[in-house]
Order: C-alpha cells, then structure tokens, then sequence
C-alpha cells in the first residue's frame, strides 16, 4: 500500500461520473468536505491482497501515529490510484479501504471516507507546516507487527545509571551532570518527540558538496562528491589502521544470500530491522544488513585451532542494506543503503570473549578521541548475564569507558547477543546517533556450525564478538556535522585529518600566482592537501569563502611574502595570525594529524577550475 498524508486546514470534493469499478453512493455522499483534517491518500497494490487485514491494521495505526503528530481533528480515506502502477484487484481495494475506515471508527475518530472508482474534483489546502506532507509503504510483512506485540507483552527492561565508582542508580532518580547523558536516557524512554525540524546536517551535508540524497534511487540511498568521497575513504582507511593493529584480517563477501539457508534464516529473523528481498525464479534472496554471513561461511569453512585464538575478521561493507521505514530515513542518519565496518572475533570461550571485549571498547572509546566527538554509552545485559558478570561490566566501566553509562538490563535474551556496548553521539534535536558498538555473540558459532580444536584435540563452539568500531561511515560523517551545531563555542570544522582542503592558497593579485604556485607544490610534496584560489574575486571575499569552506589554514600571498620569501598563516581554530616556514607550517599539520591515514586532494587545485556540485 502506498499512502500520501497531508494535514489541511479542508479538504472539498464532488464526484463527476462513474467509472466500471464504481461503488454505488448515496447522495450526500457525491459531494462532502471536511475542516482541519489528515487527508490520507491511499493506493492499494497488487502485495496487499496476499494479507488484507494485516494491511488495514498497519494502515490504521500508522494513519493514527500521524494524526496523533500532527493534532488533526478529522480522517478523509481517499482513495488514490495514481500512487502505485501495482493496484490490487478493485474488490480487494474497497474491501481495504472500508476496513480503514471501520477501524478508525471503532477508535472513536471522525473518519470521512470518499467513494471508490469514481471521477471527482477536489479542493485542498495543505497547512504547510514540517510534518504536513509525509508518504508511507506498508507492507505485509509480519516481523515488524510481532516484534511490537512480544515488546508489549514481555516484561520491561531496567534502565539504571552505572557510575564509575560501580554505583547504580535508577535512571528516574539520577542527579544528571551531563545533559546528553540524559537526551540518552529520554530517547531510551520514549520521551523524545519529532519536532519536525531537519537535523543541521542534512542541509551541511549539501551546503560543503559532501552528499546528497540521490532522487533516481529508492529513498535512503546517497551520492557521494568529491569532498564526501574523500571524508568517506580516509574514515575507511582509519577503521582499515585500527582493526589490522589489532590482528583482523580484511576479506571481501557477497552482498546477497539465500534465504532457504536455515542458518541464514535464522540468523536474519533474529535481526529487528526489515530487509530487502529479491525473488528470483527459483529463490528467495536477501541483501546483508551487516557482514555476519560472509564473515561466518568463511568462519565455518576454515580449520581453527585453540592456537589461532583470537582470529579476526573484517570487512568493510560498501553497501549493507536495511529497509528501513521511508519516513524515518533523514540525511545520513538514517540510511537503506549504508557503509559498515564490521569486525567479528572468534574467542575460545565466555572468559576470552569478556577479555577481548574489555580491548574493543577501549578501541570503540579511543574514535571518540580521534574523531574529536562526544559519545555516551549504553550498556546493554541479560538479566542473567548481569547476575553472574556485575563485577565484569562495572570493570570494563571503570577501566574501558570511565564515565557514567546507562546500563539497560533486559529481563530475557531476544537476539543473539547476551552483553553489548554502544556508544552514541547526540544530534542538535537531542537524538542519539548510534556509531561504535561491541556485542558478545553466544549463539552464532553452533547455527553457522563454526568450530575450532582445542588442546585436548576435541572441537568446541567459540564465542563470538561483533565490532564495529566507528558505527557505519555515514553515521560518523553525520556526527561530525552534527557537532557543528551542538559545539556552539566553536567555529565549525572537521577535524584536520579530514578537512578535504588543509591549506588555502590566496595570491593577491596575478603577479603573486608564480610564488603561490611554488609555496603549493612544497607543501603537497610534504602531503599536505593545499589548493590555490586564483580566482577573479576580491581578497576579502576569497577570505570568507575559505571561512565557508572551514579551510584550517589560510596564506595570503603579496609582495612582502614575494620579497621575503616567507608566508603568513591564518589559523581558523583561534584566528592567529602567524609569518611561518613552509617546513614549519606542514611540520604542524603533521604533528595534529599524526597515524591518522592520508589521501591527496580530489579536485582540481585551482579554484576557479572546479566544477559546482
């Protein structure tokens, strides 16, 4: 089904004729209108006639989370053809429609439902505000309708606050020193609410020439500029460093498997959000959500040995693919189409996996440095596995995270992991980002069959961990731009190591371009990425569009630079201004920047030679 929500200040309509498929009106109904009213326009397709009762409840409760955002007083069930080229059979469509209807009656909403396969002329007047337009798929899958039933049903999860000192606190009760602590906390209870505002980065992301969402794709799926693409690889370069440190060997796997794999199978239904699915003439595929396939066929075909403990694994997935809801996909927080580096270790049993965890935070912890963002944690439990580990998940609280953490104790295990660590940057609305995460996996190793020898030559089932360092590459790249904003005592920047121009060349007239020319090519023969604008624009203006561009270092090049053969430095980060070395200049930028990875810049490095994306 495909739907079209719009909050109006009225909706008008009147029937002209009848078309064969017509359903048979009273008079009043040929011509009615409504005031203050969410206007769902409604398709219904080809998939909906395979379930159309679970259809009319998803409908009717998405149709009832909108309306409830938005304070619409009145429902107009419209039905609308042109949304999909897959429409259901006529019959199945007004049976549908007419069940939305009941429904929203039976919860005691005003519900005016216009005729089915008629000609009509409407009147609409759309409020204009951020939530008064939004489109929805709903489909038949069942997973996301149980999911929410088991949650109601099932006891709640605990969340308490765990202090370094190994204090625990009730969440409601905790005296907060950190307010994203408890933006954190509000999200996890529910008590974060939609403003309708788009999250800063969405508009930095195309304002810098980063990205943008691409309009000939599914929505969630992005095109990347050069300066994105750039960000986007160094970040790849930089988990690639800190994984391989650590004794993870890089493989590459498909991007689809085989859903008649009951590993595979089980495997997917214990993941919570949709996927995509391919139907080909003989099988049922599904695009990877994240490496665990790959990464355990390989596992599970390989001879390990007690010797080889820990092995690691790693892959950087190019495109994971989650078929997420269409109105929660935002900027590059919420994606379809993603980048995830994803690090899984095969430990010899629980005690190895706690020890090799405890390492992993620490490098989860470490990106919080290197990336110079702020994360807050929340640890996540079993109840079991809290009663018998409380001393473990308070050490590596004290030792690995050291600052308070929101620890979520969950009553019984619901996927395959018994303990997991996830840090989370917080966005200018309160939200949480998630990024870095480590998950201790107890259940993998016997559904992939996955075993290795141990000392007395008898095969025995690991432990396994799932890492992933930075989180997905888009949701860093949104963190950073997120920063900008909450950062409010601060020029806007990327840290250094990122910048896709580190140094800005400014000759002040055409006569200063052949001593610009050579203060470029020391400072890119020292590997630094430093272009020249020699274009028509004034000096000040050339000036202010480096501030735009958040370029760290500016030289503007004249006859005293010329005469001197010197250059004068403008820091962004504190507004000095300082007559420097060329040497001494990119001995600076190395010593900030230093093990962090390396690229050249990827665009002309001329100015005015550029394109404008």
């Amino acid at each position: 089904m495909r739907t079209l929500m719009i909050h109006s200040d009225y909706l008008r309509y009147k029937t002209r004729s009848k078309t064969k498929i017509a359903e048979d009106i009273e008079d009043e109904k040929r011509s009615a209108g409504v005031d203050n009213a969410l206007v769902v326009f409604i398709a219904v397709e080809q998939e909906d006639e395979e379930n159309p009762e679970l259809i009319i409840t998803k409908a009717v409760k998405e149709i009832l989370n909108v309306q409830n955002k938005v304070n619409a007083e009145n429902i107009v069930v419209y039905p609308y053809a042109h949304l999909s080229s897959s429409l259901s059979d006529a019959n199945v469509a007004q049976k549908i429609l007419k069940g939305i209807e009941a429904e929203l009656v039976d919860n005691n909403e005003a519900v005016l439902r216009v005729p089915f396969g008629w000609y009509k002329s409407f009147e609409l007047s759309c409020k204009g505000h951020p939530l008064s337009e939004l489109s929805r798929t709903i489909t038949t899958e069942v997973e996301e309708v149980e999911e929410v039933e088991e949650k109601e049903e099932s006891e709640p999860s605990k969340l308490l606050i765990l202090e370094e000192d190994g204090s625990i606190y009730d969440a409601n009760d905790y005296n907060y020193k950190a307010k994203t602590l408890k933006q954190l906390v509000n999200h996890e209870q529910g008590k974060t609410h939609d403003s309708g505002k788009q999250p800063p980065h969405v508009r930095l992301m195309k304002e810098k020439e980063l990205a943008s969402n691409e309009p000939s794709a599914d929505v969630g799926h992005i095109r990347w500029y050069p300066k994105g693409k750039l960000v986007k690889d160094l970040l790849s370069d930089y988990v690639y460093q800190l994984v391989t440190e650590r004794g993870a060997m890089p493989v590459e796997t498909p991007v689809m498997y085989d859903l008649a794999d009951p590993a595979i199978r089980e495997h997917a239904a214990k993941f919570g959000e949709r996927q995509y699915r391919l139907k080909t003439k003989h099988r049922e595929l599904m695009l990877r959500f994240a490496c665990c396939f790959g990464a355990f066929r390989i596992l599970a075909d390989s001879f390990l040995t007690w010797k080889n403990m820990p092995v690691g694994i790693y892959e950087l997935s190019t495109f994971s693919f989650r078929f997420e809801r269409q109105g929660e996909v935002v900027g590059l927080k919420r994606l379809r189409a993603f980048t995830m580096p994803d690090f899984h270790s095969v430990c010899l049993n629980d005690d190895h996996a706690r020890e090799v965890f405890a390492k992993q935070v620490d490098m989860c912890a470490q990106t919080e440095t290197d990336l110079d963002v702020h994360y807050e944690v929340a640890f996540r439990v079993t109840q079991d596995f809290f009663d018998e580990n409380e001393d473990w998940v308070k050490e590596v609280v004290r030792e690995n995270i050291k600052k308070p953490v929101l620890l979520e104790v969950i009553p019984q295990m619901k996927h395959y992991w018994n303990a997991k660590v996830d840090f989370a940057a917080i966005d200018d609305l309160g939200r949480p980002i998630e990024n870095p995460t480590v998950q201790m996996d107890i259940q993998s190793a016997k559904r992939f069959g996955i075993t290795y020898l141990d000392e007395n030559e008898e095969q025995q089932y690991p432990t396994i961990l799932h890492c992933s360092p930075t989180g997905s590459i888009e949701r860093v790249i949104c963190s950073l731009l997120e920063k900008t904003s909450t950062d409010k005592g601060n020029k806007p920047s990327l840290p250094l190591w990122l910048t896709p121009t580190q140094v800005r060349i400014i000759p002040v007239t055409d006569n200063h371009e052949e001593y610009a020319e050579t203060v470029y090519q020391q400072l890119k023969d020292a590997n630094i990425r430093v272009d020249i604008d020699e274009s028509a624009e004034r000096v000040g203006k050339k000036i202010r569009n480096a501030g735009k561009e958040w370029i760290p270092y500016t030289i503007v090049v004249g006859d005293n630079e010329v005469e001197s053969n010197t250059i004068t430095v403008n820091r962004r980060v504190d507004d000095s201004k300082e007559e420097i070395s060329i040497e001494d200049l990119a001995d600076e930028i190395h010593t900030l920047t230093k093990g962090m990875p390396f690229r050249q810049l990827p665009l002309p490095y001329k100015v005015s030679k550029r394109v404008k994306f």
